[in-house]
């Protein structure tokens, strides 16, 4: 039958490596889709094979005739024609019967705050349906933002507002470039999504690859490319400039109050009126937050999660995935992908012996941005706070794997220190930032601790495993950054995740913190 069907019928939706250690040999499996019409029209005789295919969800699946979507900016076209259309036929009617016509009114002004992608797509979506866009960006552009990472990370000089996390692009750009989303890839939104990110220019990979990445070296000329084409629609892009204030009247906002981000004293502010703003801010603009309350805007604090993060040797994690196949890597030059985890626990401390009699017995602690062939960052935006994150290139061809390993934590954690009101979260987040800076010595060196040694609460050796973190880092006991109760569900998963990955614990394992 397969010498029968025309490769023209077929599209490939997903492509992914299952390594999966029940499988006998590992291969690469397929999605497929298959257009029905076009199959027959071009062989007539597959009908009887066709005919003879049954559901099975997984194999399998009868799909209802769909448009096939395009990049966001084409959609966005299409629809105006259909509303155009649908326009003139309405003015037309209203001609005839002598019905009330609109009169024309002026485009609306408005302020999306914050670059990275929700303000990029807010941006572009506002200024393709016609809207005055003002585009708002405290960090630098690209290509400065790059320069002052470079003097970070070789001069230890960081810009307090362009830097790993403020900048064009947002915090991404200089992270792992994930494309992951938890509502679906086939989702036509998210199809659209990936089509714009193509079209400024990510490889059409992106398209199809299980596990889509695009890496630091392809997004700064993404965004490049972004940029231009928001600035031709007409968008005025302000990088260097804070908001330090919404301008209310009444009960509508009219404006914003900007500033030189570099004027940190908010002395030279200036008005921009503006008919909407729309907050892209990151999680990293604390002021923000501040601000907002100032207006008494609804502010809820939710859970979130905190922990530390574990490195390894790359080919450490490809022989524990890959077995047999790792020599096939080759640092992402090889047709076998550079091998990656991901690893969750639900810890009850109610069924380990801890020396923790807190309330808070029961947490998940599972791994976060797992970035194989990458290096691990730093992404304070104060010099008295330490945070770090992963980050990769495309290629993914360095010697060490990283990955986020956290653990929940809720308003009881927070309550325990004494911490309260909406923001308490960020005030806790703050809270072990600096005690991690202050375990570290300063000037951005990070404290680290073997995985062995994190398990016995024992610092055995003052000399560690090379770690990819280029500013530095000082051995100590990890037991002293967090409270107990996080400290043991962080031990009793990792004991779980090297059941489920065994050489996971391993004195080459070194623990970073704080994430």
């Amino acid at each position: 039958v397969a010498s029968m069907l025309p490769p023209e019928a077929f599209t490939v939706v997903r492509k992914s490596f299952d390594a999966r250690k029940l499988q006998k040999e590992p291969k690469f499996v397929y999605t497929v889709d298959m257009d029905v019409r076009k199959l027959l029209s071009l062989e007539p005789r597959t009908w009887e094979f066709i005919s003879e295919l049954d559901q099975k969800a997984g194999f399998i699946e009868f799909l209802h005739h769909e448009s096939i979507s395009g990049d966001l900016m084409s959609t966005i076209r299409n629809h105006r024609k259909i509303d155009d259309t649908a326009s003139a036929r309405e003015v037309h009617s209203n001609h005839v019967t002598g019905g009330y016509k609109f009169p024309a009114t002026r485009r609306p002004k408005v302020v999306v705050v914050g670059s990275g992608p929700s303000g990029l797509f807010a941006s572009l979506v506002l200024a393709e349906v016609g809207a005055e866009v003002t585009l708002i960006e405290r960090g630098q552009a690209v290509e400065q933002r790059g320069r002052d990472i470079g003097a970070l990370v070789v001069r230890r000089m960081l810009q307090l507002e362009s830097n790993f996390c403020f900048g064009e692009g947002g915090a991404g750009t200089w992270s792992d470039g994930k494309l992951v989303t938890r509502i679906g890839r086939n989702n036509s939104s998210v199809l659209t999504v990936l089509k714009t990110l193509v079209h400024f220019g990510a490889p059409c990979s992106i398209l199809v690859d299980g596990k889509p990445h695009l890496g630091t070296d392809r997004l700064v000329p993404l965004l490049r490319n972004f940029r231009r084409y928001l600035q031709e629609l007409g968008v005025t892009i302000r990088f260097g400039t804070r908001v330090d204030d919404l301008v209310v009247k009444g009960e509508h906002i009219v404006g914003v109050k900007i500033s030189d981000s570099r004027d940190q004293s908010e002395a030279c502010c200036q008005k921009l009126g503006c008919d909407a703003v729309v907050l892209a801010v990151g999680h990293s603009a604390r002021d923000t937050y501040h601000m907002l309350l100032s207006h008494n805007v609804d502010v809820v604090r939710k859970d979130f999660a905190v922990g530390l993060r574990i490195e390894h040797p790359q080919e450490l994690i490809n022989s524990i995935q890959y077995s047999g196949l790792a020599s096939e890597v080759q640092s992402g030059r090889g047709k076998v992908p550079v091998a990656d985890y991901q690893v969750a626990e639900y810890v009850n401390l109610r069924d380990v012996d801890t020396l923790s009699k807190s309330d808070s017995t029961s947490r998940s602690c599972y791994s976060f941005c797992m970035c194989p062939g990458g290096q691990v960052v730093l992404t304070s935006t104060d010099p008295s706070e330490l945070c770090i994150n992963g980050m990769s290139f495309s290629r993914r061809s360095s010697r060490w794997a990283n990955a986020a390993l956290v653990v929940t934590v809720s308003s009881k954690d927070f309550d325990a220190l004494n911490l309260s009101g909406p923001l308490a979260g960020v005030e806790f987040q703050r809270t072990f930032e600096r005690k991690a800076a202050l375990m570290g010595g300063g000037n951005f060196v990070v404290p680290v601790q073997t995985a062995t040694d994190f398990l016995e609460n024992r610092l055995s050796v003052t000399s560690v495993p090379s770690s990819s973190y280029r500013l530095g880092v000082k051995a100590t006991n990890l037991h002293k950054l967090f409270p107990v109760r996080i400290t043991e569900a962080l031990q009793h998963a990792i004991l779980m995740f090297d059941k489920e990955l065994p050489g996971f614990i391993s004195n080459n394992a070194l623990l970073h913190g704080v994430e």
